[in-house]
């Protein structure tokens, strides 16, 4: 299993979350957004519709039949394999998934320590960090 932490930074989290959505979606699969701040979620689903004009990401707040499900629960209504944990708070259930992404910013670093160190070494997981640098993204560990 793949765990991608992304530490935040220059753009803001639903422009992240918008790239990799997109990249989930191309692929044929279905991603779970999860955040257990209510005010994030609503924020979250509004900014999926502004975040890239080019395509539309079809999502919700609820239903099992959204591609892009945000949901307070790491439970996969909509048949996810892949997870985004976007409040930095890690969740023992994304193991259950084909792949995590954990969103993290200054706030929840030491919070994302932890779990990566939990997930370090860990047998069937391989964890990657990544870092905006210049306004890339760069692998960092």
């Amino acid at each position: 299993m793949q765990v991608d932490f992304y530490q935040l930074g220059r753009d803001p989290l639903a422009s992240v979350l918008a790239s990799i959505a997109t990249r989930v979606l191309a692929g044929g699969g279905r991603l779970l957004v999860v955040t257990g701040d209510e005010e994030q979620a609503k924020a979250i689903d509004e900014g999926l519709w502004t975040a890239q004009v080019e395509s539309f990401l079809p999502h919700g707040l609820i239903g099992a039949d959204q591609p892009i499900l945000i949901s307070a629960t790491p439970e996969p209504a909509n048949a996810a394999r892949n997870v985004a944990i976007v409040d930095g708070v890690w969740r023992e259930e994304a193991m259950g998934f084909d792949r995590a992404f954990h969103f993290f910013d200054d706030n929840s670093i030491d919070a994302a320590r932890t779990a990566w160190r939990g997930l370090k070494g860990r047998e069937g997981v391989e964890p990657r960090y990544w870092r905006q640098e210049d306004g890339r993204w760069t692998k960092v560990a």
